[in-house]
């Protein structure tokens, strides 16, 4: 079942290791089929040398196990709820790769310093709320996944493709698991070098709204410009 997405959320998965944002197996990759209604995503703790593309479990839209011999990510039910919140995506990633956790823990927002934080993220890469000790102790992922979706109640997912949850991590998003991938390795440099930056001058301001808006635009905007056509 699904074979082809379970060989692309295998390799999404791997890519976190070896691009160093997955410390042992702190992290997993999800995959959505919309037209078969099934998500594929790694299983849960297990070391990332043992993994298989015929290992990854296919769970359905309400986070139930289709297939697999290994039980889901126990992050499984907050990439549930993204899916259905997110309609556009195709993709989940969750790592606690080391500065964009960082800022998690801080419960701070990664301010848009550069044009490298602006050719991805159309404003600061935001922050959730804590988590309520009733939301911990009843469902604690489902309700990990809807202060997520709170948070972007006047955001968009396309645009913002990423969220650092408070004393948590970051989860990033794209079109398939390949793209979101790419954005939360893209992530942990943006906060790596926000680190930096803040470092160096305190005091610093966030990038100009209409350069912030030029790069954005030219990779992503309405008559983009950057890269080849198709």
């Amino acid at each position: 079942m699904l074979k082809r997405l379970k060989e692309e959320v295998y390799k999404a998965n791997i890519t976190l290791v070896k691009c160093g944002v997955v410390t042992l197996t702190w992290g997993n990759v999800s995959g959505i089929s919309r037209l078969e209604g099934k998500i594929v995503i790694k299983p849960s703790g297990v070391d990332y040398d043992e993994l298989t593309s015929a290992d990854m479990v296919v769970v359905d839209l309400k986070g139930n196990v289709v297939e697999g011999k290994y039980r889901p990510s126990s992050d499984t039910p907050t990439h549930v709820l993204l899916y259905s919140v997110f309609l556009t995506i195709g993709g989940i990633a969750h790592t606690h790769s080391t500065s964009a956790t960082m800022f998690a823990q801080a419960c701070r927002e990664i301010p848009c310093f550069g044009t490298t934080h602006a050719d991805l993220f159309k404003g600061p890469v935001p922050v959730t709320r804590f988590l309520t000790e009733d939301e911990v102790n009843s469902d604690y992922e489902i309700n990990t996944g809807k202060i997520i979706a709170e948070r972007f109640v006047s955001l968009e997912a396309a645009s913002t493709p990423g969220v650092l949850v408070a004393g948590h991590a970051p989860f990033t998003w794209g079109r398939d698991a390949s793209e979101s991938v790419k954005n939360a390795i893209a992530l942990e440099n943006i906060a790596k070098m926000a680190r930096g930056t803040l470092q160096l001058n305190p005091g610093v301001s966030e990038l100009p709204q209409y350069i912030l808006e030029k790069h954005f635009n030219r990779k992503h905007g309405t008559n983009s410009y950057y890269g080849q056509k198709k």
